[in-house]
């Protein structure tokens, strides 16, 4: 779990932790519950590095290029 919290931080983790941290402040500054819950949330996801695609869950995989390709013959009909 150390190692999870200590390890893999980016550019884009750090934002995401300075906005979920001033999403709270404001939260608490305004006394209001539902976005000290949104703060809390959005403050645990870069700590704990978990998001949408951060499992490659969103990944495709890229498409094979097709190598043998045949040569289509055409006949006029008529």
């Amino acid at each position: 779990m150390k190692q999870l919290i200590f390890s893999n931080w980016n550019l884009v983790r750090l934002v995401r932790l300075l906005m979920g941290i001033a999403i709270l402040v404001q939260a608490v500054l305004l006394a209001d519950v539902l976005f000290i819950l949104l703060g809390i949330l959005f403050t645990a996801l870069p700590v704990f590095n978990i998001g949408c695609g951060c499992n490659n869950s969103c990944y495709t995989a890229p498409q094979k290029k097709q190598t043998n390709h045949k040569e289509i013959t055409y006949e006029e009909v008529g």
